[in-house]
């Protein structure tokens, strides 16, 4: 049987044939046929993106574009302080349903007025100057006082261009596929924010997602690499099968605690082909702590494989940071929990990953060490010809640094920062204290509820609103 090949093709894969699309479309500058060619692709980090190109043989016309290939989760919204020439370098992904908005000269870009693209802050000032110039020459003669309030607006965001120019750019995408560059590379940027947030219905309306493709997307996000461990983990469950929740779905109502003891096998969409594939889920319990639920995906049909972990309660009333002082080769043998909103730091590397770059996992420390690498060679954001030099030399500093750690050859600490109280590393000692480990309880900040979403969520005497808002009943 053919064997078939995936609909999205990793941009450095070798491929021989890249599935390349060509059609004929009318060119915007002359009005002739020109050609445009389409590549369906996986840039890491960006999840699947639509390349174009066209090209008018006639007027030699020109232009590349850049399309999404699915929405994320949770939309993001970008804020840079511009403070220097470098700042002007940073790379920006921007897709065509983020709006761009630098407050100092009162500009906005709405959305769907442009391609998505990759560019930089100063390719966007560049591109956004080009297309007011446009019929400038015609509208001198039309309409000279509207001519000159344009002349005069490209004047403001040129001199944004100028060294020792301060100003802020904000690029708010509620598809969540928008990028904004820290060249710090691996530790923090006090003049970048970045923050998710769930999409309103409005915008979901606007983007064209019903609450039921919403559902879809949260269970088939699941695009991370398992590691050796984890893949006999997923064989295990794949393995299991005393009885199916799908062939026997009475058997769950009448006993609900059997499905601890179950796999529930449910269809998904493949991440890398998506096509239809099966995931399987099992909820497990990690001693001395709680339950999560781990789920394992296999496409049949381009073999990809992949799985999360998810935990089963919720989140917690505090936020919990560990703290572990890694001394002796068997302490990479612990176990690890570590939730998609769990940040990890290791400041003898100046190392911090935010809690979004690896997800959901459940592995070892070595395990989670090992992924951390692999990440961060593979990210072309901090490598390759996208990178600067001075990056690199960052870069590479800390993956030898990691590699020592890895091989037990370097002391280090590794900090595991959760605001929903989801992570946990295993204690040695248990059920005494760690002497090796810390564990603190915290409240979380304003900031935090707000990307966790509790600040908008009533827990509290809901029953009492719902009755002062419903209707009074006819006598």
């Amino acid at each position: 049987m053919e064997e078939l090949q995936p609909l999205y093709v990793d941009l450095a894969s070798e491929v021989d044939d890249p599935q390349v699309t060509v059609i004929s479309s009318q060119c915007m500058s002359c009005d002739k046929m020109g050609t445009t060619r389409l590549l369906m692709t996986r840039i890491p980090h960006l999840k699947e993106v639509i390349l174009t190109s066209f090209e008018c043989e006639h007027c030699g016309e020109k232009n590349t574009g850049c399309q999404m290939g699915r929405w994320q989760e949770k939309g993001v919204r970008y804020q840079l302080q511009v403070r220097d020439e470098r700042d002007l370098s940073r790379q920006i992904v921007k897709s065509g349903e983020a709006t761009v908005c630098i407050p100092e000269v009162e500009l906005e870009i709405p959305p769907n007025k442009e391609k998505g693209e990759v560019t930089t802050v100063e390719g966007i000032l560049q591109r956004t100057m080009e297309g007011l110039n446009q019929d400038q020459s015609a509208r001198r003669l039309e309409d000279p006082d509207t001519a000159l309030r344009i002349e005069n607006f490209i004047d403001e965001i040129e001199r944004l261009l100028t060294p020792g120019q301060h100003f802020t750019i904000i690029i708010d995408d509620p598809t969540g596929n928008s990028f904004v560059e820290n060249p710090k590379t691996l530790k923090e940027d006090p003049q970048l924010k970045r923050t998710l947030y769930k999409r309103t219905k409005e915008q979901n309306e606007i983007l064209g997602i019903t609450d039921e493709e919403e559902n879809v997307e949260e269970n088939a996000e699941t695009d991370r690499t398992p590691d050796a461990e984890e893949e006999e983990s997923e064989l295990s469950l794949t393995e299991e099968t005393t009885s199916e929740a799908k062939d026997d779905p009475e058997s769950l109502k009448d006993d609900p605690e059997s499905i601890k003891d179950e796999v529930l096998v449910f269809s998904t969409l493949c991440d890398r082909c998506s096509r239809p594939a099966s995931t399987n889920m099992k909820v497990t319990k990690i001693p001395h702590f709680k339950e999560v639920i781990i789920m394992a995906m296999t496409c049949e049909g381009c073999g990809n494989r992949s799985n999360e972990v998810k935990s089963g309660g919720g989140v917690e009333k505090f936020g919990r940071r560990i703290t572990l002082q890694i001394k002796e080769p068997y302490d990479l043998a612990r176990d690890v929990l570590k939730s998609e909103t769990c940040d990890l730091s290791i400041p003898e590397l100046d190392l911090v990953v935010g809690g979004g770059l690896i997800g959901g996992k459940f592995t070892t420390l070595e395990g989670l060490l090992k992924d951390i690498k692999e990440d961060l060679e593979s990210n072309p954001f901090l490598a390759g010809d996208a990178s600067r030099k001075d990056n690199q030399e960052i870069l590479d500093n800390v993956l030898y640094g990691l590699d020592d750690v890895i091989k037990g050859k370097r002391e280090v600490t590794f900090i595991m920062d959760d605001p929903a109280g989801n992570n946990y590393l295993q204690n040695l000692y248990a059920p005494d204290d760690d002497p090796q480990m810390t564990v603190e309880e915290y409240e979380r900040t304003h900031e935090q509820n707000e990307e966790l979403g509790l600040n908008d969520m009533k827990t509290e005497n809901y029953e009492e609103e719902a009755a002062v808002i419903a209707p009074p009943q006819a006598s």
